[in-house]
């Protein structure tokens, strides 16, 4: 049977933005225990993960350090990425409170800012972050999603677009250390 031109781009249509849609971090808004920023992000912690590429095959391994602090409402997220083919990468984020009680961020490879949502036990950002590649850069779509299992233990999932297709995930585990 064939679908009629004007269908099949309805269909399409139809599938895209069904794709697109997601749960928002309000959904989570009675889960325990509560995120509270600048008390899991606090102190040192580490983090345990690996990056998928689109297909969902694991292409890197990583481990990282990250030394957290508050000054005078802002935060200070200084994380040391160490991948298993020796690459090691640093990110440097601010963390401010805005007035909606959300945190505006931003980061060395980060374009622009952020806007984190809290809500529960769940945190969730969007941002765009300037990766090498080549001889150059290329600048992904994050979408950051982390949710707090214990008062020491964060699963993080991040899914990554390009021109609004996925080209691959990332998972960590990040906890605090004792």
């Amino acid at each position: 049977m064939k679908i009629p031109a004007g269908l099949s781009i309805v269909l399409l249509t139809l599938g895209m933005l069904l794709s697109c849609s997601s749960v928002p971090v309000s959904e989570y808004a009675d889960n325990a225990p509560v995120m509270v920023v600048e008390e899991f992000f606090n102190g040192s912690l580490r983090a345990h993960g690996i990056v998928k590429d689109r297909g969902g095959k694991v292409t890197r391994y990583f481990n990282a350090s990250i030394n957290a602090y508050w000054v005078d409402g802002v935060g200070t997220l200084d994380e040391v990425f160490k991948f298993d083919d020796g690459e090691e990468q640093r990110r440097i984020w601010k963390l401010v409170k805005d007035d909606a009680g959300n945190y505006v961020g931003s980061a060395n490879d980060v374009v622009g800012t952020s806007v984190l949502k809290v809500a529960g036990n769940s945190l969730f950002l969007d941002y765009v972050l300037r990766i090498p590649y080549d001889d150059g850069t290329l600048d992904l779509h994050i979408d950051d999603r982390m949710y707090l299992v214990s008062d020491r233990v964060l699963i993080n999932e991040s899914v990554m677009t390009k021109w609004g297709f996925d080209v691959g995930q990332i998972t960590l585990v990040i906890e605090k250390n004792e």
